[in-house]
């Protein structure tokens, strides 16, 4: 029933790819991806330190409750990151201090919550991954429905079961399960060629010409007057 289930995940990122991916920067990988995905300014990490990387256990929840994320938990493996949609909402908290103590306990790899925490002081002396929008006392209801397993959109940010979802300090994106290959190459790509820009920065020859050409391009005088 649409609103109401619990689905299979049917493949997922596998495990040499994650650790791939742990601990690249989420701005260079994002420069692979045309900068065209992100799951909003708004989720922000609300734990002390520390990168994450994992297949997305999605989740579709009724703002303010938070039944199926409890489901999650119980099905969740580690190395998951369970992903929530709960709509934005800010009102209620859909996570706190014991859901995260079941979460470490599991192996969770993170969570990330398009909603609210509340036990934020706790969880932010901690170092388990955990995005949330916002911060609220007020507790989540557990009568449903929501979903499982099934496609969700964070600000435009589809992720599917098993996608890859990366974060560290900037923010969240989710890598498609089909393009990590090619994503992880051509990251790592990148982050040669900023190596060498630094290099080049150190050395003081580092070519600047391409803002001039711009600017001539959009028709602007480059000669300071």
């Amino acid at each position: 029933m649409i609103g109401l289930q619990i689905l299979r995940r049917e493949r997922q990122v596998p495990a040499h790819l994650v650790q791939a991916f742990a601990g690249l920067p989420v701005a260079n990988i994002s420069d692979c991806m045309a900068r065209m995905s992100a799951a909003g300014p708004r989720l922000r990490p609300m734990h002390k330190s520390g990168s994450l990387a994992g297949p997305a256990l999605t989740v579709k929840t009724r703002p303010g409750d938070n039944l199926m994320i409890h489901k999650a938990l119980m099905l969740a493996q580690p190395g998951d990151v369970i992903v929530v949609d709960g709509g934005g909402d800010l009102t209620n908290a859909l996570f706190g201090e014991i859901m995260v103590a079941t979460a470490v306990k599991i192996g969770v790899a993170g969570v990330v919550l398009n909603g609210a925490v509340r036990d934020s002081a706790e969880i932010g002396l901690g170092n388990f991954p955990l995005y949330a929008a916002g911060v609220t006392h007020r507790g989540p209801y557990k009568d449903g429905p929501g979903e499982i397993n099934v496609p969700i959109a964070i600000d435009g940010m589809v992720v599917r079961p098993g996608d890859l979802v990366v974060g560290d300090a900037d923010g969240l994106l989710c890598v498609p399960y089909e393009e990590a290959e090619a994503i992880l190459a051509a990251t790592h790509k990148k982050m040669d060629a900023e190596k060498q820009m630094l290099a080049e920065i150190a050395a003081g020859c580092l070519d600047t010409a391409w803002v001039d050409a711009t600017l001539a391009r959009l028709g602007c005088n480059t000669e300071v007057r």
